[in-house]
């Protein structure tokens, strides 16, 4: 209940996700113009404090006291059920609707209801297709900054999950228990003429045009076929000139950064990759694993 309409209609964001204040600095919206203030001086350094540990700063002291739980690892409020920690009281909040099935924020567009008005946010860019964050090096958009991180694993070549059978590493868990499956043969697919195995039919289906020689999708232009549509989109956008990229060197054309990033290190010689057992370096990681097998034994194909 609230003593005032205005109250009430600054509490009705929190459900609508209405944020009308922007900063005009790095773009983050607010409900409240107060809020806005007092994030600004974030940016202008009035007042902030900062961590003594990571240096992160804040504009309030309430606000790094929480940061530095963080660090501590102190979680004080414990939900009692199922035992769960938290730093804070409002997170022990949010996490007990899941007890209670509770959900108080809704999308107007399609009624789905939501435990957080964060959840809510990131739903309503599948309505809006807003995808604000965009990869530096292939400018590839994301709807999550979350998203965006995992993404760019592909470029550095990080990858923290390891098989503990045959050693392969991954970007990604889930991509990690999906390959788990080659091992288990829990839901595995063999390929018939190489004896390659998938876990997802899609895939293998894909993988038998290279037996097949089947390219089911052609440019009308060149003539030039493909085994995917999407690979045709981008291949489409060098004759149409929609977004390509130029090399400065030999103006080869490229439709995609990431493309053009690697084909300039033919030109510089640029070799980022090693291999540890030989001191062999490569252009591109792929190659590197490519070439890992020589010391391995794997023959996979």
């Amino acid at each position: 209940m609230f003593t005032q309409n205005w109250n009430l209609k600054m509490h009705m964001r929190k459900h609508t996700g209405e944020e009308t204040f922007k900063c005009d600095i790095c773009g983050k919206t607010f409900t409240q113009n107060s809020n806005l203030k007092t994030h600004m001086r974030i940016h202008t350094g009035d007042g902030t404090l900062k961590c003594k540990v990571c240096e992160k700063m804040f504009t309030r002291n309430w606000n790094l006291k929480m940061h530095m739980r963080e660090h501590t690892g102190e979680k004080p409020f414990k939900c009692d059920i199922c035992g769960k920690t938290f730093t804070q009281n409002s997170n022990l909040n949010v996490h007990m609707r899941i007890h209670t099935d509770e959900k108080p924020f809704e999308c107007k567009v399609c009624q789905k209801m939501f435990t957080q008005n964060g959840d809510l946010k990131m739903h309503m860019r599948k309505h809006t297709g807003e995808k604000p964050f965009e990869c530096e090096v292939c400018e590839k958009m994301f709807t999550m900054n979350w998203n965006l991180k995992m993404h760019m694993r592909k470029h550095t070549g990080e990858e923290t999950f390891k098989c503990d059978i045959c050693g392969k590493t991954f970007s990604h868990n889930s991509h990690l228990k999906t390959h788990m499956r080659i091992h288990t043969g829990d839901g595995a697919l063999k390929c018939k003429v190489c004896e390659k195995m998938f876990t997802q039919n899609w895939n293998l289906k894909i993988h038998m045009r290279k037996h097949t020689g089947e390219e089911t999708f052609k440019c009308d232009i060149c003539g030039k076929t493909f085994t995917q549509n999407t690979n045709l989109k981008m291949h489409m956008r060098i004759h149409t000139g929609d977004g390509t990229l130029k090399c400065k060197v030999c103006e080869k054309m490229f439709t995609r950064n990431w493309n053009l990033k690697m084909h300039m290190r033919e030109h510089t010689g640029e070799k980022p990759f090693k291999c540890d057992i030989c001191g062999k370096t490569f252009a591109q990681n792929s190659n590197l694993k490519v070439h890992m097998r020589i010391h391995t034994d794997e023959k996979p194909f």
